[in-house]
């Protein structure tokens, strides 16, 4: 079983920092970050990375596809001590043997890691699928959390519009010959902003293996290849077995786990992202006691405004008491 790490990668994973904090400007300083994993009951490992002194009190959750440091700018114009944890079957933490990567199976392995890296309730930010593991971690173990902001999803986005271009994004090959080739790919998918930030997401998202071609680190996109594949015939003409296929990421229990969440619960939208209007105001009319913001943003909201989003989490940090 993977666990994303690669033998032929040895490199200070926080020495992209002061290059970040500049970009950003105001003269953020750099905290100090170290990575830290948890041995699971089953033996998997969870990884995650713990940002500033002090025991965190943010803790990020990142979207299909992505991994931890995909909130490296937001915390640094965050500024607060912060976790942010591989999900499962990405980054540095382990692939799950059954491919679940659905939220309520996701919910307990990154409860987990917060009881285990946190000592006060968290205020939770969870991005794509890590907005509605966010949610149902907040209504399975609210001893952990005290806030929740999903940023740019709903249990009722259209999965044929945006998400699908993600699918398309990591079908076809799964190993390359350079990096290079894979940020090429990503800005010709329009992904990634700059080309300095998508050469240093896809520098996080992937691994060079022992024979030097390089691969995506999560499990994700070896599967959306396998799927969208075109069928082999087998030898005698039938056609091949299909691999089994993942249970879905979004679903019905997306919506009852955001009812039973207890704690003050905010919608951040991207204009350009995945949420529309009209997702917007059915996730309002079903969670009435809920905020609903909008940010100038695509769906990775955390890449594309990381300071106005990172005001937004301080605003709620400074209104619960944690300035």
């Amino acid at each position: 079983m993977s666990t994303g790490t690669s033998a032929t990668d040895t490199f200070d994973e926080f020495s992209f920092l002061p290059e970040q904090a500049r970009e950003l400007g105001g003269g953020h300083p750099v905290p100090s970050g170290e990575r830290v994993t948890l041995t699971l009951e089953d033996g998997r490992a969870l990884s995650a990375l713990r940002y500033g002194t002090g025991s965190p009190v943010v803790t990020f959750l990142h979207g299909a596809g992505l991994n931890a440091h995909t909130w490296d700018t937001t915390i640094l114009a965050l500024g607060l001590p912060a976790l942010a944890i591989d999900l499962p079957g990405h980054g540095d933490s382990s692939w799950r043997s059954d491919i679940d990567y659905s939220p309520r199976t996701l919910a307990p392995d990154v409860a987990a890691g917060i009881a285990a890296w946190t000592d006060v309730p968290q205020l939770l930010v969870g991005q794509s699928l890590g907005g509605l593991t966010a949610a149902s971690i907040a209504a399975s173990r609210p001893e952990l959390v005290r806030e929740v902001l999903v940023i740019d999803i709903t249990p009722g986005i259209d999965t044929s519009a945006g998400p699908s271009q993600l699918r398309e994004f990591f079908a076809g090959p799964t190993d390359w010959a350079t990096r290079e080739e894979l940020v090429e790919r990503a800005l010709a998918f329009g992904l990634g902003g700059s080309r300095r930030a998508a050469e240093r997401g896809v520098y996080f998202n992937s691994r060079v293996r022992e024979d030097g071609r390089v691969e995506w680190k999560h499990h994700f996109a070896h599967l959306a290849a396998a799927a969208l594949a075109p069928a082999d015939p087998s030898a005698d003409g039938e056609t091949a077995v299909e691999a089994p296929a993942a249970p879905p990421t979004l679903g019905p229990t997306g919506w009852e786990d955001l009812s039973q969440v207890a704690v003050p619960i905010t919608l951040v939208r991207g204009d350009q992202g995945y949420v529309s209007r009209a997702d917007a105001e059915e996730f309002a009319r079903r969670l009435p006691r809920a905020a609903v913001t909008t940010l100038a943003a695509g769906h990775n909201v955390q890449e594309y405004a990381p300071g106005e989003l990172a005001a937004l989490i301080r605003a709620a940090s400074d209104d619960s008491g944690n300035a």
